[in-house]
């Protein structure tokens, strides 16, 4: 018999092909084991990665959607300061952090397919109610202000997605997983902040009447903001809910996860993707009003979109660099890089009678935005081998004591990665707000000195020679 017949044989034996179908509960699951991850395993499993990144990208739109909105509603006459505009684009920071914390323990409860389908659709109100407000100047700031709240629940699918998906994957491929799904779903935040600008000039799929724009003297309509992605949810919806699975073996109580607030590394890696994931959100929900605030000659809708796509895609890059020269080496080097680059972002901004210098501030954004996504994967590469690190130290792999072990690293790691997403979220909502309130040089200095925190870390609990945690 060969080697594929003994396999087909093996799997038929063990496991009913019927549960593995789109739309079923999975109540057998084995992906270290090879046979069943080469006959059954490895399909299914792609299945629902390639449908949760699309839900996951749209979420971010939806997280995102202000950081642009926001700069077009004084042009088309809100009454709202500078600083109420940036808090328009902070607010759904605080909410999506928030709610991200809530998601990480519900996600793996419910499953991968019916937690995406519901956290989808959930994504339609605050749109719907966006689309309306926004067609009306005399809506309150108070209105705006929780609309832009319940849009924060977008950010927060991020940690139900990459905690579920986790579970699938083998061990030498939970890193390109999550690399795939936060990577690709962290475009969503350049895909709004690229389309934004030009749908709202088309008229052609405007719903209500559009506004004149005192800016570029022509028709907007806001409106095709919000309401461009209301079909989409629904559809993205659907295919979730009929295409994915979920995965009964990964259903954990909260009671099993709430042990990660007892871990230390819990706590130091949730400050070390503040340093990471935080920036990239809080600078992408951010530099949008930046740039119109302080170089006001420069278009949003050409520059804005670029730092983000250009972080998103490094987080991937970042995950296969940190596999082959260790996770804590990148993130000390994504570190050093984003804390550069910040103060040449200082040192090209307008000073005095000193307009500044657009292309170097620019320039050395990208480079915050590259190093931040390239520690984003670095840091969730690390998560899994300090916890397998801690929990299988000293154990014969085939034991019973193994396997329990395996399983509760497995538990750990999956909430981990979802708390630390949540807390780092956070990022999106301080740092405009830090904007809003400070001084953009002082600000500045603020997150070059955090930085410099998260090297010293990082070099003492995981990269030295001797260290507690190597990663």
């Amino acid at each position: 018999m060969s080697a594929v017949q003994e396999a087909t044989v093996v799997t038929r034996r063990s496991f009913d092909p019927a549960q593995y179908r789109p739309g079923r509960d999975i109540t057998d699951w084995e992906p270290e084991n090879e046979l069943f991850w080469n006959s059954i395993g490895r399909r299914v499993a792609r299945r629902n990665l390639w449908i949760a990144v699309p839900a996951l990208l749209v979420a971010f739109v939806v997280w995102q959607v202000w950081s642009v909105t926001a700069t077009n509603l004084a042009d088309v006459g809100f009454a709202y300061s500078t600083s109420q505009l940036f808090w328009l684009t902070a607010i759904p920071g605080l909410t999506g952090g928030t709610a991200r914390i809530c998601y990480t323990f519900l996600g793996p409860k419910f499953g991968q397919r019916t937690f995406t389908a519901l956290s989808t659709l959930v994504l339609i109100v605050p749109l719907l109610w966006l689309g309306v407000a926004i067609q009306d100047t005399s809506t309150s700031f108070t209105t705006m202000a929780v609309i832009a709240a319940l849009c924060g629940v977008g950010g927060a699918n991020f940690s139900s997605a990459l905690a579920n998906i986790g579970f699938f994957f083998p061990k030498r491929e939970k890193g390109n997983a999550a690399g795939i799904n936060g990577g690709l779903g962290n475009l969503g935040v350049s895909v709004v902040q690229l389309l934004t600008p030009i749908v709202i000039t088309s008229s052609v799929f405007a719903i209500g009447s559009g506004r004149h724009d005192a800016r570029t003297g022509g028709e907007v309509y806001l409106q095709n903001a919000a309401f461009l992605w209301i079909p989409v949810l629904i559809v993205l919806a659907a295919v979730a809910w009929f295409g994915q699975n979920n995965l009964k073996t990964a259903a954990t109580s909260f009671r099993r996860q709430r042990v990660i607030f007892r871990r230390k590394h819990n706590w130091l890696m949730t400050w070390l993707y503040i340093g990471t994931f935080g920036s990239f959100i809080g600078f992408a929900a951010a530099l949008p009003m930046l740039i119109k605030t302080t170089f006001p000659d420069y278009s949003v809708a050409t520059y804005a979109w670029i730092g983000p796509a250009l972080g998103a895609l490094a987080r991937w890059a970042g995950g296969w660099i940190a596999d082959k020269l260790g996770g804590a080496r990148v993130t000390i080097l994504s570190f050093v890089g984003m804390a550069a680059s910040i103060i040449g972002v200082i040192t090209f901004l307008p000073s005095g009678g000193d307009g500044g210098n657009f292309a170097g501030f620019f320039g050395c954004f990208l480079v915050a935005f590259l190093a931040s996504g390239i520690g984003n994967g670095s840091t969730f590469r690390q998560i899994p081998v300090i916890f397998r690190n801690q929990h299988l130290k000293g154990l014969t792999e085939g034991t019973p004591e193994y396997a329990r072990a395996l399983k509760q690293t497995e538990t750990e790691s999956g909430a981990v990665t979802g708390f630390t997403a949540g807390i780092a979220a956070y990022g999106f909502f301080f740092i405009p707000a830090l904007f809003a309130n400070f001084a953009v040089t002082s600000a500045m200095w603020g997150f070059v000195a955090f930085y410099v925190t998260c090297i010293a870390i990082t070099w003492w609990f995981y990269a030295r020679k001797g260290a507690e945690s190597p990663s």
